[in-house]
């Protein structure tokens, strides 16, 4: 067990819609909402940040939704225009798990300078 706190995000309609509008590389097709909540990141936070993710939330939703469209458009710094903590919550649903196993157990986690 790791002492970290799992966040997911779920993508809703409000987002899926913005993400389709504005795609700099629309050949057409749309996404759909499975389509973008089939593979979701998971980020790990703090046990204490997981007991208090509203907070969390407050605090990082601009490096959250940062992260996000970059899944979509890597090659741009694409955000919309005054986006706020209450359009973050139109646009996304969340899960918090406190509980984090490592099935590995090799103790070999590895970190990801990019992000």
């Amino acid at each position: 067990m790791i002492n970290r706190g799992a966040l997911v995000l779920t993508y809703k309609q409000p987002a899926l819609d913005w993400i389709n509008k504005n795609d700099p590389y629309d050949d057409g097709g749309k996404m759909t909402l499975e389509m973008i909540n089939e593979d979701r990141t998971v980020y790990l936070v703090s046990d204490d940040e997981a007991e208090s993710i509203e907070e969390w939330i407050e605090e990082n939703y601009l490096d959250l939704l940062e992260y996000e469209l970059s899944g979509h458009y890597p090659d741009d710094d694409i955000r919309p225009e005054g986006f706020t903590l209450d359009i973050f919550r139109t646009w996304f649903d969340y899960d918090v798990h406190s509980v984090v196993l490592d099935t590995v157990g090799d103790g070999n986690l590895v970190e990801d300078e990019e992000m």
